[in-house]
């Protein structure tokens, strides 16, 4: 059976996705299902990677690994036939309304463009800690709250951020302190009260050193020659959002510095969407799947209308009426 990709320029695609994660690879299959002609370019780098266990993910009550997630999702993706590309997208203009992506590999042109770029969490900077990420060591307690019932956790900050999340992982463990690695701290007075109401330890000095055995740490070494017996860290150093490419295409991020989407992921340029944790949504990564599907259903949606204002569905049409079977028999 003929598509209405096959009349289109095999130059330019109908959709190309920037991301191979979560929010991509969701959208992907939702494209792939409506019978777009997309394209999937991916560098590799998804924070899906650190997560040894998802245990919030629906449908997958012993757990999910994040690289299965990733593994699953690209299958499903290429049984509709999107295709995937591993290259890094250096620039990005605009020409005669169509994107030009200029990538370290390959040079290519599509009509929408969804950015699903993601975020990097900045693990702090402690030595020997980056061996423990996902695995007692975690950025999130809405993800990882849960599997640290119980046990000894450091919450690594000086912000207000830090003396939140102290006070949310109490839920959580009745042991639970503040470590600053040395920074002064510059949380409130109001979070300073909270300190002090909540009877929350504070170790202002230096960590240099995680001490951990397989990737369970057992103690942080402070500089005073301390040793504080922690099973598990959270860290609320920061993130860095990948919106470089937007910003470049003129895309309004909002003051934290993501990319502003309305309820259906369209960015302020017109033809650009994104999906994903570069955009003001929770990062969690079933939102993050979510927001793919709807930047997918939203950019399907786009093109069909386009088709009819530009009647490329009726020359479609016409090599249907031509070719094909349009009217089923009758006895």
């Amino acid at each position: 059976m003929i598509q209405h990709k096959d009349l289109d320029d095999p130059g330019t695609r109908e959709v190309i996705v920037i991301g191979g994660g979560i929010a991509g690879l969701s959208a992907a299959i939702y494209l792939g299902r409506a019978q777009r002609d997309a394209l999937v370019i991916d560098s590799g780098h998804s924070m899906a990677k650190w997560e040894p266990v998802v245990g919030n993910y629906l449908g997958f009550p012993e757990g999910v690994s994040g690289e299965d997630l990733l593994k699953f999702g690209r299958e499903q993706a290429k049984r509709h036939d999107v295709k995937f590309v591993k290259d890094e997208i250096q620039e990005i203009r605009r020409e005669e309304g169509d994107f030009l992506l200029r990538g370290e590999e390959g040079s290519y042109r599509t009509k929408r463009l969804l950015l699903a770029t993601g975020i990097f969490h900045l693990p702090p900077e402690i030595p020997g800690v980056k061996e423990c990420l996902g695995h007692s060591m975690f950025f999130c307690k809405d993800c990882d709250g849960f599997r640290v019932r119980g046990k000894n956790i450091a919450i690594c900050g000086a912000n207000n951020e830090a003396v939140e999340y102290a006070l949310g992982i109490l839920l959580y463990s009745p042991c639970v302190v503040i470590a600053t690695n040395g920074e002064k701290p510059h949380w409130s007075s109001q979070h300073a009260r909270w300190i002090e109401e909540y009877e929350i330890p504070v170790h202002l000095e230096k960590i240099v050193h995680v001490e951990h055995c397989d990737r369970q740490i057992l103690s942080l070494q402070l500089a005073n020659d301390q040793s504080v017996a922690i099973e598990n860290i959270f860290t609320t150093r920061g993130d860095v959002y990948h919106t470089q490419l937007a910003e470049s295409l003129g895309a309004k991020l909002d003051a934290d510095g993501q990319i502003e989407v309305d309820h259906c992921m369209r960015t302020t340029v017109p033809n650009l969407y994104a999906a994903g944790c570069v955009t003001p949504a929770n990062c969690q990564m079933i939102i993050a799947a979510g927001e793919g599907a709807a930047a997918a259903q939203a950019i399907n949606r786009d093109l069909f209308e386009e088709s009819l204002k530009t009647h490329s569905l009726r020359r479609f049409r016409e090599v249907q009426l031509a070719e094909e079977e349009t009217i089923p028999e009758v006895e």
